[in-house]
């Protein structure tokens, strides 16, 4: 998805890592474990999800578990040789949450698979969880560029990475706004300065005259950061950060008279923004992301049947990383459907699939970034986000 300050945290010391195995040794024996990994019991495979259900910053993750379930539940009416369940575990995306529970999933639940980290912070602490216990992810919606260079073996991901979000937007806002000053804040998040930074970088190439800011994303008041902006002068402003710290953000903004346009990436594409603004304050603001939310299908048949199952079975649009949560899903489904329950031999099927996803084709290069990603721009109109198209020639009307 990763993303306040407080999700993130360093990667494991080896201490903790060689901890880390002899508590899955042990407690792979106790339960009866085998050393590749989970299995199924022969009649159905238990497949995780794991991320924010119920934080602050849970509307990012709840589409996608959602969309995974619908295309779980779609599979299992065609009463296939082997099920497969899905079991929620709620990380509220913090990454000593996150451990723990991932630890439970391999040796007591016996997952052979998971959906997630949503968010990056939690991802990066979990990954060697997953590696030690040769559990296959699919992350929806983790966008750290370097989650791919850990060398990790089991982990994948549905969407582009922040370089590539981040250059996308930042095309944007020079092409598509012809923005001169562009003013840069992030949250000091693993997911929130790398990708300032990209956009940072990327306008500066096109000729952008910068300027770069932080905030707490847990303090109140970003007077301090809303001045800076201010004494520069934007034509735009992008934050590198979460919708609840956003909204809040814009909302100063307004306040203290800063009227340059407001960009964010994918931890700010949810209504919340705007009603963290406050009022119309977010209105023609503008959100990245390399994710597909399409309900009218303008981008192609697939997205539009996708949300019309999605509405029917939700009874609400679908929204970010909904269409990516049931790609994920679908992935471990086409791996299933192949004859693969075992861990190890799920991973090894996630090298080779290659199939029509509804955001994308569903393919992975060798270090588990998705093969194709495009970079989608939505506007914020009132209570909703609108597609605009993509990035790299989406015009604001």
């Amino acid at each position: 998805m990763e993303r306040l300050t407080t999700l993130r945290r360093n990667i494991m010391r080896a201490t903790g890592a060689i901890a880390l195995s002899a508590v899955l040794a042990v407690s792979a024996a106790a339960c009866g474990g085998d050393s590749d990994g989970g299995s199924g019991d022969g009649d159905s495979v238990t497949i995780g999800f794991m991320g924010d259900l119920t934080g602050e910053n849970s509307g990012i993750v709840i589409p996608p578990n959602r969309g995974a379930k619908l295309a779980f539940e779609e599979y299992n009416a065609t009463n296939p040789k082997v099920k497969i369940n899905i079991k929620d575990y709620d990380s509220q995306g913090k990454g000593e949450q996150a451990v723990p529970l991932a630890k439970s999933a391999i040796t007591k639940d016996k997952i052979v698979g998971l959906i997630g980290p949503a968010f990056s912070g939690e991802t990066q602490q979990v990954g060697p969880v997953l590696e030690e216990g040769k559990i296959p992810a699919v992350s929806p919606s983790a966008t750290n560029a370097a989650l791919t260079k850990n060398g990790w073996k089991f982990f994948h991901r549905i969407v582009g990475n922040d370089d590539i979000q981040g250059a996308g937007v930042g095309t944007f806002i020079t092409s598509g706004l012809s923005a001169k000053k562009v003013f840069v804040i992030h949250d000091n998040s693993e997911y929130g300065k790398p990708l300032g930074t990209t956009v940072e970088t990327t306008v500066k190439g096109k000729g952008a005259t910068t300027q770069v800011g932080a905030i707490d994303p847990e303090a109140s008041d970003y007077s301090a950061t809303v001045n800076q902006a201010k004494s520069f002068g934007p034509d735009a402003i992008f934050f590198g950060g979460y919708y609840a710290a956003g909204g809040k953000l814009i909302k100063q903004l307004r306040e203290a008279g800063v009227k340059a346009r407001f960009l964010s990436g994918d931890g700010s594409l949810d209504k919340g923004l705007a009603a963290g603004a406050g009022g119309s304050n977010a209105e023609g603001s503008v959100v990245g992301c390399p994710c597909l939310i399409d309900p009218t299908g303008k981008a192609s048949a697939a997205s539009k049947k996708f949300a019309d199952a999605y509405k029917k079975k939700y009874n609400s649009d679908a929204a970010i990383y909904a269409a990516e949560g049931y790609d994920a899903a679908t992935a471990f489904i086409e791996a299933v459907k192949a004859g693969n329950t075992k861990a190890e031999d799920i991973n090894k099927f996630l090298s080779t699939v290659a199939v029509p996803g509804v955001s994308k084709e569903i393919k992975f290069t060798p270090e588990g970034d998705p093969a194709s990603s495009a970079i989608y721009v939505y506007e914020v109109k009132g209570q909703t986000l609108p597609l605009l198209g993509d990035a790299n020639t989406a015009k604001l009307g």
